[in-house]
């Protein structure tokens, strides 16, 4: 089965987001647990805004970098 080009795109994204989640979990597993309790420490409105706006910033890479 052949997997569509722009959907192979999305699948190695995917797979690098999990890739580099898991070498901050490997690599600094004590750092990683305190970022966690600092966040749960936080509003949700806080979380949301943050990631808003890395979503926008994220985008806006991959519009530039695409074109």
């Amino acid at each position: 089965m052949r997997i569509d080009d722009s959907m192979a795109d999305l699948f190695t994204a995917l797979a690098l987001a999990i890739t580099i989640e898991g070498a901050a979990y490997a690599l600094f597993p004590d750092g990683m647990k305190g970022m966690m309790r600092q966040m749960l420490e936080l509003p949700a409105t806080t979380l949301r805004g943050a990631g808003l706006t890395a979503m926008v910033f994220g985008v806006a890479v991959v519009w530039l970098i695409r074109g």
